[in-house]
């Protein structure tokens, strides 16, 4: 028996070594299998951080309505040669550029900078508040993402990432109503007076720009990251257990 003892300590003593040859700790593996990051949990982060831009790109773009003049005054001078028409335009959120005959095109915001009541519809007042708001919370919820990749699995990183997984569920409701409100305001007397029989959800003579279908794609994408939230903590990795010898 006594033998027997002694033979499983030195059994015990070749394993410690074995885990302290490079200078490791017995229970630093699975520390270290804790904290190793996951696959689902990076592409939530890069897709969150991409479409973060996205939204912040298209929240700034003048292109969500545009009228594309030049082509449109050379057939109506073939036409019509002694008629003139008006410059080629395009609006946005908070801006409308305008191009005149001369090849130069401008850009201005709606009422000049701190004017926002001067946007020229209600819809599109309602609009800039949803998108605006729905971008903060995306970028709120892209840096708690961020954060998540730092932090070891437990159940920390689990709220972290449920709360983030909440908040980008309410960034699609907010901007997908906002998009939905925007058409609402084609019927005013400004782009009236460049599209023409313009109304709601029809745009006249113009036509939906790049940046509103930009807008759309990324509220559609956007879509994805609650689904990938739910998975991005990492897994609470345990040892195999052995097979028990009967």
């Amino acid at each position: 028996m006594h033998s027997l003892l002694l033979g499983r300590e030195k059994k015990a003593e070749e394993a410690g070594f074995g885990s302290d040859l490079f200078g490791l700790s017995p229970g630093f593996l699975p520390q270290a299998a804790g904290t190793m990051f996951s696959c689902v949990g990076c592409f939530w982060v890069l897709l969150s951080s991409v479409l973060v831009a996205v939204c912040s790109f298209s929240f700034i773009s003048p292109a969500w309505i545009v009228k594309d003049q030049l082509r449109t005054s050379q057939q109506q001078q073939q036409q019509h040669p002694h008629t003139s028409s008006k410059d080629s335009v395009s609006f946005g959120l908070l801006w409308h550029c305008s191009e005149s005959l001369d090849h130069m095109y401008r850009c201005y915001t709606f009422g000049g900078l701190g004017r926002f009541a001067e946007i020229p519809s209600s819809s599109w007042q309602t609009s800039a508040v949803l998108c605006s708001g729905g971008c903060a919370l995306l970028a709120v919820s892209s840096l708690l993402a961020i954060i998540t990749i730092f932090l070891p699995g437990g159940g920390c990183e689990r709220r972290i990432c449920t709360l983030a997984g909440y908040m980008q569920m309410a960034c699609v409701f907010i901007m997908a109503t906002g998009l939905l409100v925007y058409p609402f305001g084609l019927n005013s007397s400004l782009v009236r007076s460049f599209c023409g029989d313009s109304d709601i959800y029809y745009a006249g003579e113009c036509q939906i720009g790049w940046g509103y279908m930009l807008a759309i794609v990324g509220v559609m994408l956007t879509v994805f990251l609650p689904f990938f939230a739910k998975y991005a903590p990492k897994e609470q990795l345990s040892p195999t257990p052995l097979p028990t010898l009967l």
